[in-house]
C-alpha cells in the first residue's frame, strides 16, 4: 500500500539505491538504509557517520555506474522539518547546475532545509 514499484540500481543488505520520482537532473538517485531511521535530524555520533560514510560512496558509484561525473555532484539531505519522506535518504544529484529554478531552491546546499554530506560529516564527528 502506498509503494511505487521503482527499479533497484543498487541493493545488499544494508542499503538499497533507486532513481529519484521528481528528478532535479538526469542523474538524480537516492541512497537509503534498510533499517528504519526518521530523519536525518536522529542521526548522531560515530555509527551514523560510518552509514552516512558508506551511504555516500555507494551513491557516488552508482552516479559514476549511471553515466554521472563525480567530479560534479551534490550530496546531501533533507532537515526537519522540511522532510516529505519519513525515512533518512541522501540525494545525488549530478550536474547540479543544470537544475531548475525551483530544484536549486530545494536543494540549496546547506540551508535550513538541506544539508551537503560534508555537513553531515562535520555534524557527527565525535
Amino acid at each position: 500500500m502506498g509503494e511505487t514499484p521503482t527499479e533497484l540500481l543498487y541493493e545488499d543488505g544494508i542499503f538499497a539505491v533507486f532513481r529519484d520520482i521528481k528528478p532535479a537532473t538526469q542523474h538524480h538517485y537516492l541512497v537509503i538504509p534498510k533499517e528504519h531511521i526518521t530523519n536525518a535530524k536522529q542521526l548522531n555520533g560515530e555509527q551514523h557517520l560510518n552509514l552516512i560514510t558508506q551511504m555516500h560512496t555507494i551513491g557516488l558509484n552508482v552516479l559514476e555506474k549511471q553515466g554521472g561525473d563525480k567530479a560534479t555532484v551534490l550530496c546531501g539531505y533533507h532537515w526537519p522539518p522540511f522532510t516529505l519522506i519519513s525515512h533518512l535518504h541522501l540525494h545525488v544529484i549530478g550536474k547540479p547546475e543544470s537544475m531548475g529554478f525551483l530544484a536549486k531552491r530545494i536543494f540549496s546546499k546547506d540551508s535550513f532545509w538541506f544539508v551537503s554530506q560534508e555537513w553531515m560529516v562535520n555534524h557527527l564527528k565525535p
